[in-house]
């Protein structure tokens, strides 16, 4: 054999060992993903919650169990499954959003980083685009997240937003005698698990 020959096909093998290593697998949300947006108001704070949303991402899972990295990230949550205890106060906030032409709220992924936090834990950083009533930006959203026993995985995490950055008004109430705050927290809570 050839020595061009022999190195190919010790890179071939070498590249097939660690294909082996590290599996692509594809996970989702599991029962919705839960979301509360947590404001502030001239009278009292205020949040809203969904339990409706979306995500997808492809994790790379070595051998081993452990997470190595994700190479995707998508998620998305009906703007109209956001409720507070005030239907007024729902009402405003989609008119706000403009939920009749933009339903859903959306962030992808373009780049992700992993690192390990303990023995099962990890923090995900996520540098993407979050899109809020037709308004897209680049963000960068960090969560902590768990690879549990039964090999779901957990995370947890916030992010504050500036509403008027996505051409939001932030919503009132009673005439305009209730006024929310500019600046809201959203924090967020899912597990995924393999498909």
């Amino acid at each position: 054999m050839k020595t061009s020959s022999r190195k190919l096909l010790i890179f071939t093998l070498i590249v097939f060992a660690c294909s082996l290593a590290h599996a692509q697998t594809k996970y989702q949300s599991v029962g919705g993903v839960k979301l509360i947006i947590e404001g502030t108001s001239n009278i009292h704070d205020w949040d809203m919650k969904s339990d409706k949303g979306y995500c997808s991402s492809l994790f790379d899972i070595t051998k081993d169990g452990a997470l190595n990295g994700v190479s995707f990230i998508n998620f998305t949550v009906p703007a109209e499954s956001l409720k507070s205890e005030h239907s007024g106060m729902d009402k405003n906030t989609y008119k706000a959003l403009n939920t009749a032409k933009y339903s859903n709220i959306s962030f992808t992924a373009s780049s992700v980083t992993v690192k390990p936090v303990g023995t099962v834990g990890y923090l995900l950083t996520a540098k993407g685009r979050l899109t809020i009533s037709g308004v897209t930006k680049d963000v960068v959203l960090t969560a902590n997240g768990t690879m549990n026993a039964d090999k779901t995985i957990s995370y947890t995490g916030a992010y504050k937003i500036k509403m008027t950055d996505y051409n939001v008004e932030p919503p009132s109430l009673m005439l305009g005698a209730i006024k929310t705050g500019e600046f809201v927290n959203v924090k967020f809570d899912l597990l995924l698990k393999s498909i």
